[in-house]
């Protein structure tokens, strides 16, 4: 069954979930790459096709294939992913997680180190807004450019 296209049916809530996904790209001091990464993991934890094909293609751009299969496992890999790098993950996954979580004390610790007060509050809306997108991507069955 053809599911709904969220886009369309919703252009004012798709605009202005476009527009956080614009802030969080183009107006924070958030490294690029550190934002698809953490989009990647983020859908990689909910489930969406879509947003997994998408930021792995965006991530092959700047980054090696090996690097991004491994996301999935970036704690048994260290030697691959920085310590800023780390700490963003661990903490994309608390709060994705949130219910079961509750944002721990030792992630936000390690999150604090890595990551300047609006920094951090920018990577927190960077994952709440994947966040959304996923809760629309995966449920709506959006598409994947791949192909077989």
């Amino acid at each position: 069954m053809t599911r709904l296209n969220w886009q369309e049916i919703a252009p004012e809530g798709a605009k202005a979930l476009f527009g956080i996904h614009h802030y969080v790209t183009r107006r924070t001091n958030l490294p690029e790459e550190l934002v698809h990464l953490v989009f990647l993991r983020v859908s990689q934890i909910n489930g969406c096709a879509h947003c997994i094909d998408m930021h792995s293609r965006d991530l092959r751009k700047t980054m090696s294939i090996d690097k991004i299969s491994l996301v999935p496992v970036w704690d048994e890999v260290h030697h691959l992913f920085s310590e800023q790098e780390r700490a963003a993950l661990a903490w994309a996954e608390e709060v994705t997680r949130v219910s079961e979580t509750h944002a721990s004390e030792e992630a936000y610790a390690a999150a604090s180190a890595q990551f300047a007060p609006k920094d951090l509050v920018d990577l927190t809306i960077t994952i709440a807004a994947m966040n959304a997108f996923n809760r629309l991507g995966a449920p709506f069955r959006v598409p994947v450019a791949a192909q077989s």
